[in-house]
């Protein structure tokens, strides 16, 4: 697949910790050496997203029951789903929130894992939300379907992000390139709206839980509009794709849309190593669920959960045996999908 091929060339080394992962893992550890029996770090994503805070619910589930299994949890900001699968790959994070699609690749060791090689001991914990691939454009940039990006200043999302992944795939399907945009930026996601509402850019997109705060800040600060993102290119991507499906955005979730909005979309997942001890794993899951009510309210993105859906939905990596364990005793039977590898990687 010529898209896995020019997309790792494309993206940029993604091996560095930023400083606040880098001090929070140690600051993991040290807590460690005192005398906890396991600490783990979640990898999340930018603080403005949905990851960050789900990432912190899963933290604070587990310092609920903490006197009983003796785990300590931190949770830190990304740069995002491709960031955390090397992060899980490197023991610099036990576990890390990532997109579908993107976990696909990390298993495979395609497009931007292509240099490193399959991830074979990628597995799955449990799925969250759907994420949609969403554009925001200035309502005053004279853009009206996604077709209408070419020729504009667009955020196209910062390297190792699942943003950015996405897009690149959308723009291999539609035949675009970065020379296509009067401007290509590489900001993450806690940038974008303030770029936009300074009219520094016409339009970015974003892979996101809805509703989303970095969304809601940009229609909150100017006149903004979501566009919908379909045509040929995108239904033959759902169809060739099993970890994409179509997905709806209400009218009203926004300020200024009143129509709903049609794109597609993954799921955000939870992974973690092979590596990783059952007890850990069985205890992250059993926490999430024994405070159901409280981790759905963590974030709007969270509030429709089922139970049910979080055990196989988007999951591509063989489950963990520690949330296996955890999902076969309240009587769920997690199967991971088949998916056909790319033609041509």
């Amino acid at each position: 697949m010529n898209f896995i091929k020019s997309h790792s060339r494309r993206l940029t080394s993604i091996h560095t910790l930023s400083i606040l992962a880098l001090a929070a893992a140690f600051s993991v550890m040290a807590q460690h050496q005192a005398g906890a029996a396991d600490s783990i770090v979640i990898g999340t994503g930018g603080k403005s997203g949905v990851y960050y805070p789900t990432g912190k619910a899963i933290c604070s589930a587990l310092k609920k029951r903490e006197d009983k299994h003796g785990i300590i949890c931190s949770a830190v900001s990304t740069k995002g789903s491709v960031a955390n699968v090397e992060l899980v790959r490197a023991g610099k994070a036990q576990f890390g929130i990532v997109q579908s699609d993107v976990q696909f690749y990390g298993l495979k060791g395609y497009g931007p894992f292509r240099g490193k090689g399959p991830y074979n001991e990628l597995r799955s914990v449990l799925s969250f939300y759907a994420e949609t691939f969403t554009v925001v454009a200035r309502a005053d940039a004279g853009i009206r379907t996604s077709d209408d990006l070419k020729g504009k200043r667009v955020n196209i999302g910062n390297p190792g992000s699942g943003q950015r992944t996405s897009m690149e795939l959308m723009m291999h399907a539609k035949g675009w390139s970065k020379s296509d945009f009067a401007l290509a930026l590489e900001l993450p996601s806690s940038k974008q709206s303030e770029a936009l509402c300074n009219n520094e850019i016409d339009a970015f997109v974003f892979t996101a839980g809805h509703p989303n705060d970095s969304i809601k800040q940009a229609a909150n600060a100017c006149d903004t509009r979501l566009i919908s993102v379909g045509g040929r290119a995108i239904q033959h991507l759902i169809k060739k794709y099993p970890y994409f499906g179509p997905v709806r955005i209400p009218g009203g979730t926004y300020p200024g849309t009143g129509a709903s909005t049609t794109s597609f979309g993954v799921t955000a997942t939870l992974v973690t190593s092979a590596d990783t001890p059952p007890n850990v794993v069985y205890e992250v899951v059993k926490s999430i669920f024994e405070d159901f009510v409280d981790f759905r309210f963590a974030h709007a993105a969270l509030s429709n959960l089922k139970p049910e859906e979080m055990v196989s939905e988007g999951q591509i990596a063989p489950h963990h045996p520690g949330a296996i364990r955890y999902f076969e005793k309240m009587g769920y039977s997690p199967r991971a999908p088949r998916v056909p590898p790319p033609r041509g990687r």
